[in-house]
């Protein structure tokens, strides 16, 4: 059998990257214009579900090791853009292994009588797992899963229908030989058809495609962000199903009210993170490259299992028929490095749980709750502490607006002293259980209780405001120490190799948010080594010996070099 003018493998590997590119752009299209499914997403949260938990989790310290080694911007954000991109990504190497592999199959088994069915068949090969993964775990389709699941399988069968015709069109035109003898008489160069194709050479065949395809990539992409402008919605608290920004008018609680420690004695050093993080500021990680939205209209929260009473809230009961509290809180991730931005504080508004638990009549028998969430996260919380502590809440505003979908919209809880882990957001349901069960993260080998570490960071050694005072000047340094809801009580500052010298501390605005400090260091010129440590507020010690961010969170000392 005749090889020689079939195209190799590696040109396979090489279209099937160049046509998955513009695939990639329809099914972004067709999900803004008709809401199907936008496949590489969903296959990519399915596998943060499926792979072992030590490997999602060198996934995400890479992720944050890198963002933070090269600057590349705030840690949660562009993480979620690398999510993004990896899954962008992964769809485009797929499409390379099966091309690569549909060339070299058709290379070594000559035509079909069929032409086309090896590349249907591929499609389908392709399309039939990722349709199955897409129904699963998709939650922000809207047409309804028989569309969804034919618009998936057409689109992959189209995909490998036009791979299997890149493949006959590389093989097949050629000159032809009374074209080849005209040639060798003429001094101009003339080509016929061949099977129905006009004769051309296989480079300027790949520039072509190579250039159609990235055309249509180009267009589809600025289509698909035009599309989006507005249509991502940040909150979906209105009467309708409309998903635009719920009161987009209203300005956020801090923007009209001073915070509760605005009187406080000592001031922020410049330079120092904002003491309230503003709502756009706030980290956001969670197990979706997309949140999941959810329509106020169609939401409502049950409690099940051991009650005596099993309810079903909507979100305008637990507003309005339960007393709200305020509490300013600080919530950190415990993927976050020391020193780390996957952490925020701002003022939290909901109701207590125990207040709603009273209703549905705990039996005897329940020792725990099961809350799960829209994605499928769930989490487990013993009821002695919700009981015990009014500061576990169900929260439904963030700064006086209602959440944001990225930030848990409806409704998220807050427990005090735990890392972000063990809250979720999106909450759809809260069963009583006889017993504690692992989490999601913790069943991906976690830390069972995920208690926040004692933490203190320098934010800024403030060259720029040097304090004169006499023959003095002195160098302001500042920054932010926490401890989950043990507070502050001390926060020490090294320089160089002397010895530890204690900081100021400002007023915190409640006992579950961050402590800025600040130390008006004497001025000494030459280059310096700054360390901070801090004591919590039961007087324990930050802990100083370096750990990773698994399995309970990072510690070790935070510390920054100046030059003056």
């Amino acid at each position: 059998m005749d090889t020689t003018n079939r195209p190799r493998f590696w040109i396979g590997a090489l279209v099937g990257g160049l046509l998955t590119a513009p695939l990639i752009v329809i099914f972004a299209l067709v999900a803004q214009l008709v809401g199907t499914p936008f496949v590489p997403f969903d296959v990519f949260d399915w596998s943060s579900r499926v792979l072992p938990g030590p490997l999602i989790e060198f996934g995400i310290s890479t992720i944050v090791k890198t963002i933070n080694a090269l600057k590349l911007g705030e840690t949660s954000s562009t993480a979620k853009l690398a999510e993004q991109t990896m899954a962008i990504g992964g769809l485009i190497a797929t499409g390379v292994i099966v091309g690569a592999i549909l060339f070299e199959y058709m290379r070594r088994n000559g035509t079909p009588k069929n032409r086309y069915l090896p590349g249907l068949i591929a499609g389908l090969v392709l399309g039939i797992p990722v349709m199955f993964i897409s129904q699963s775990i998709n939650q922000l389709a809207t047409t309804s899963p028989i569309v969804s699941a034919a618009w998936t399988l057409i689109a992959f069968a189209g995909w490998g229908v036009v791979l299997n015709w890149v493949y006959y069109r590389l093989t097949e035109p050629r000159v032809a030989p009374a074209t080849a003898a005209a040639a060798s008489t003429s001094t101009t160069s003339v080509t016929e058809p061949v099977n129905g194709f006009q004769a051309i050479d296989r480079r300027n065949f790949l520039i072509k495609v190579g250039g159609a395809t990235a055309a249509i990539t180009v267009v589809g992409a600025g289509l698909g962000a035009l599309l989006a402008q507005g249509t991502v919605p940040e909150a979906n608290t209105g009467p309708t199903d409309v998903l635009m920004p719920a009161n987009a008018g209203d300005q956020p609680w801090s923007a009209t009210h001073a915070l509760p420690n605005a009187d406080a004695a000592v001031m922020a050093v410049p330079g120092t993170r904002p003491e309230l993080t503003p709502l756009a500021n706030h980290y956001r990680i969670d197990i979706n490259t997309l949140p999941p939205v959810i329509k106020e209209t169609e939401w409502n929260l049950p409690f099940t299992g051991l009650v005596d009473n099993p309810i079903t809230l909507k979100l305008a009961d637990i507003r309005n028929n339960y007393t709200p509290i305020d509490q300013f809180v600080t919530l950190a991730c415990i993927s976050n490095p020391v020193g780390g931005d996957l952490i925020g504080t701002t003022r939290w508004t909901g109701v207590p749980l125990r207040d709603i638990l009273k209703d549905v009549k705990l039996q005897s028998n329940a020792t725990h709750l099961r809350i799960t969430s829209a994605d499928d996260f769930d989490e487990v919380v013993d009821l002695e502490t919700v009981m015990n502590d009014g500061r576990v809440i169900l929260a439904y505003e963030w700064d006086g607006l209602p959440l944001a979908t990225k930030h848990g919209f409806p409704l998220r809880i807050y427990i005090p002293n735990h890392y972000g882990m063990k809250q979720p957001k999106w909450i759809t349901n809260i069963e009583a259980i006889p017993q504690w069960e692992a989490g999601f993260w913790v069943r991906r080998g976690w830390d069972k209780d995920a208690f926040m570490q004692a933490t203190s960071v320098i934010d800024t050694v403030a060259t720029d405001s040097i304090i004169t005072t006499g023959d003095q000047k002195f160098v302001p340094i500042g920054g932010i120490a926490h401890a989950g809801d043990r507070g502050i009580s001390q926060v020490q500052i090294r320089v160089d190799d002397q010895d530890y010298v204690e900081a100021q501390l400002r007023t915190p605005m409640s006992d579950t948010t961050w402590v800025i400090w600040r130390y008006d260091w004497p001025f000494a010129a030459g280059s310096h080594t700054f360390t901070v440590r801090c004591v919590d507020g039961k007087g324990t010690q930050q802990i100083e010996t370096v750990a990773d961010v698994l399995p309970a969170g990072a510690t070790g000392l935070v510390s920054t070099r100046a030059s003056l």
